[in-house]
């Protein structure tokens, strides 16, 4: 499983000119996963995303996390996030999980999260998704498992 972390002022998502999913200052997290990922490992990445020191405290240091914060999480599934980018000029996405696996885990991803934190907005599964953001810093941090 891999998240890449960006902490946000704000940030929405987009389908086919639709907002679909808004949040204000927070984290946007894209999720990709793997064949060897499941519904374990997902909940294990969930706790320690809700739970990683990205924000500045009052000496300025990143000593608080997204629960600390009450902030928003904006979650986006992209799958590009598992290619093999070691060799030649395109990417392979033979590292990435099947659609199918791809889809159950992120619907777990987000029912988890909607389930221990508020707010949560999504990004859709195999949609051709436009992404804005005002990334705070940069801060933006790669998680794997």
């Amino acid at each position: 499983m891999i998240l890449l972390l960006q902490r946000v002022r704000e940030a929405r998502v987009e389908v086919d000119r639709e907002v679909i999913g808004a949040i204000g200052q927070g984290l946007l997290v894209f999720a990709g996963f793997q064949p060897a990922d499941d519904e374990a490992e997902v909940e294990r990445q969930l706790e320690r995303l809700l739970n990683y020191r990205v924000f500045s405290d009052a000496e300025g240091r990143m000593n608080l996390s997204l629960r600390d914060i009450d902030g928003g999480l904006l979650l986006v599934p992209q799958f590009t996030l598992a290619a093999d980018t070691r060799r030649g000029r395109r990417p392979s996405f033979t590292s990435a999980a099947p659609p199918e696996q791809g889809e159950r885990l992120f619907d777990h991803l987000l029912a988890q999260a909607r389930h221990c934190h508020r707010p949560v907005a999504s990004g859709r599964f195999g949609a051709d998704m436009q992404v804005f953001l005002q990334n705070d810093g940069p801060v933006t941090f790669i998680l794997q498992s």
